[in-house]
């Protein structure tokens, strides 16, 4: 392997267990640690989902502003740029449209950026005509995990870790399935060093995801003080941090 791109983030799911203002109060959390994190290291915070930046603009309006200095420093990524990560089989395509424009639109306003990678982790499968809409709204990109992951290793084999994904009416775009969006809390390099450890020889860029997620509260200190002494370390492997397009431009 030549280069691993480190997307660094916090999956959240704001209503899965629990009621919306939990879901909210973790997200808001996690978003203010990822920002003063970034006072005392050189890292890359990804995040998307625009029900998670609304409760901040709501709720932290202090915490919003800041991270819009963040974004325009190259310190925090807006990812994915859709409202939501939603079931992407059952919904119809015109559900899906609106997930991709309504994000756009809020994310340009608010920050005045368009995520071409749509981003993904966990929904349970993903729909082929899929593609063609992601094409039709300017997405060239996908990541996503499921189905994979440590529950669900046989349940879908692909050609590689990246691949082109054509739909139906010959859209293509590129794509990339992750291990496992999350690590475990101080455990980032070991979840790094399988990810290096699973490409093959030939595969000369990669991806890995690393972030404690809901609860969790994304990065750690005592985790981008590892990475970063990785990074260091690294003597045959380029390790930087990234974001799911830089990747994609770097990939063949």
């Amino acid at each position: 392997m030549k280069r691993l791109h480190l997307i660094c983030n916090a999956h959240i799911d704001p209503i899965w267990q629990w009621e919306w203002e939990e879901g909210a109060s973790a997200a808001l959390s996690t978003f203010q640690s990822a920002a003063n994190l970034a006072k005392d290291f050189d890292y890359i915070f990804c995040h998307n989902e625009v029900t998670l930046y609304k409760y901040t603009e709501r709720y932290a309006p202090a915490l919003f502003e800041e991270i819009k200095k963040l974004v325009k420093q190259g310190k925090w990524h807006i990812m994915g740029g859709w409202y939501l990560q939603p079931d992407c089989i059952m919904p119809c395509g015109e559900g899906i449209v609106r997930q991709i424009r309504e994000g756009e639109m809020y994310f340009e306003e608010k920050f005045g950026v368009k995520p071409t990678t749509a981003v993904n982790f966990d929904p349970f499968g993903h729909s082929r005509g899929l593609v063609q809409i992601l094409t039709k709204c300017g997405q060239d990109s996908y990541m996503f995990m499921r189905p994979y992951g440590k529950y669900m290793w046989n349940q879908l084999k692909l050609p590689a870790e990246y691949f082109i994904w054509e739909g139906y009416d010959g859209s293509r775009v590129k794509a990339s399935r992750i291990t496992e969006y999350n690590s475990d809390l101080g455990k980032a390099t070991v979840k790094i060093q399988k990810d290096i450890g699973r490409q093959k020889d030939d595969a000369e860029i990669a991806q890995s995801c690393w972030g404690v997620g809901n609860h969790g509260g994304g990065p750690s200190r005592k985790d981008l003080a590892d990475v970063a002494e990785m990074i260091k370390n690294s003597k045959d492997i380029e390790i930087k941090y990234s974001t799911p397009e830089e990747y994609f431009s770097d990939v063949q």
